[in-house]
């Protein structure tokens, strides 16, 4: 951080102040923009129903960071300065927005409540200075003319509720985001509504909320959501990357005639940083089943394939060979992991033992066991694991289902 130097017996000058608050807030904006980057952030101003409730809506206490201007015009005797540099604008207390409803009957409007960073000069002061011919009388104003002079440059939030147009209820819409501006919530008051809800505010998924503050975080991600069946990931607010890992469904065991059957093979693993995320947006999730098996002589059913979106995959592990074939039943092949930055193979489930009368263990972390004479071979207990063959004539163990994990 740059610093002025004084010495005593010298002349004080105005720049050795302006100087002084400039390199600060230089300083606060470099480390600002090392923690949280260059975009535009927000922390706190959350949009909340007055109490007791009203017609309004209360924005509390928050910040906005933005990229700017150094300084947008001359800083006192300090030439303005273009170069960019993060900031921060506060607002210090809450404040009360009116979102009155609208007067014409089954009609709703919806506010936009939005935020922006502003920079302004503000109280202005006829100021005194020397006056070198008469010192006992000060010059009112610069050269005495009696000018008055902003003496405060202040980083601030301006928060505001802007309506769109009334509408039939179900049909109103908000008014677009101002340039420059950050939408944080919707707001939907209907005809004759005299207080709003915590129902009637929808926060903006799109809006940059500050999710985390340091003492919250964990080396790497701070959430994780797990998939073991299929669905759908909402991106949540503020979050753009994510660690998705996905692995694919075991195998079953073979159940054979005669002969031990053989074990499944294990389902394909990945991994992939993934950025650029919206949040609020919606993402399908496929979570593979494991591979079934069946009471008559047959090969282990397939494990089913799991995916997040069309970003990252695996499929699932073959089934182990049972049936009614006089050959030596074989273990199924591995399931294989696409799309990521780390993608592998399963591993294959084991050939059956005919001459110990036991069958092949299932293949993968987890996996089944194989079992002898006339026991059933054992299900897989791992996400993604084959199951083990059955013993001579009986039924296999069924494969370890899929998985899917999101780290953000």
């Amino acid at each position: 951080m740059d610093r002025s130097i004084v010495y005593p017996g010298s002349i004080p000058l105005d720049t050795d102040m302006l100087n002084t608050n400039r390199d600060t807030m230089i300083a606060l904006g470099a480390l600002i923009a090392a923690t949280l980057g260059n975009a535009t952030t927000v922390d706190g101003l959350a949009v909340v129903p007055t109490s007791p409730s009203t017609a309004a809506v209360i924005v509390g206490a928050g910040s906005v960071t933005q990229l700017a201007s150094i300084d947008f015009a001359s800083y006192g005797t300090l030439p303005a300065n273009a170069a960019p540099l993060v900031k921060m604008g506060i607002l210090s207390n809450s404040m009360a927005l009116a979102c009155p409803a609208p007067v014409l009957a089954g009609q709703s409007i919806a506010y936009l409540i939005e935020a922006a960073f502003t920079e302004v000069d503000v109280a202005p002061i006829v100021l005194p200075y020397y006056n070198a011919a008469n010192p006992t009388q000060p010059f009112l104003g610069p050269s005495g003319g009696g000018a008055a002079q902003s003496t405060r440059r202040l980083q601030q939030v301006t928060v505001s509720a802007r309506p769109g147009s009334p509408a039939p209820t179900g049909s109103q819409s908000p008014p677009s985001i101002d340039a420059n501006a950050i939408g944080l919530a919707v707001v939907t008051i209907a005809t004759g509504q005299i207080f709003i809800r915590a129902t009637d505010i929808a926060a903006l998924a799109a809006a940059p909320i500050l999710q985390f503050k340091l003492p919250a975080l964990r080396p790497g991600f701070a959430n994780v959501a797990a998939f073991s069946a299929s669905g759908n990931f909402t991106v949540p607010n503020g979050v753009t990357r994510a660690k998705v890992s996905v692995i694919g469904a075991g195998g079953g065991g073979g159940t054979h005639a005669t002969q031990p059957g053989a074990g499944g093979g294990a389902g394909g693993r990945a991994t992939a940083w993934i950025g650029n995320l919206v949040p609020g947006s919606t993402i399908a999730v496929a979570v593979g089943q494991g591979g079934a098996v069946s009471a008559s002589p047959s090969n282990g059913g397939d494990g089913g394939a799991s995916r997040f979106g069309t970003i990252v995959s695996a499929t699932g592990g073959q089934g182990g060979q049972g049936g009614t074939v006089a050959s030596t039943p074989a273990g199924g092949a591995p399931g294989q992991g696409s799309g990521g930055d780390v993608a592998t193979a399963g591993s294959y489930g084991t050939d059956a033992l005919p001459g110990a009368s036991r069958g092949g263990d299932g293949g993968g972390p987890g996996s089944g066991r194989g079992s002898t004479a006339a026991f059933g071979g054992i299900s897989a207990l791992g996400y993604g694991g084959g199951g083990g063959g059955g013993g001579s004539g009986q039924v296999g163990g069924g494969g370890g289902g899929g998985l899917v994990t999101i780290e953000y």
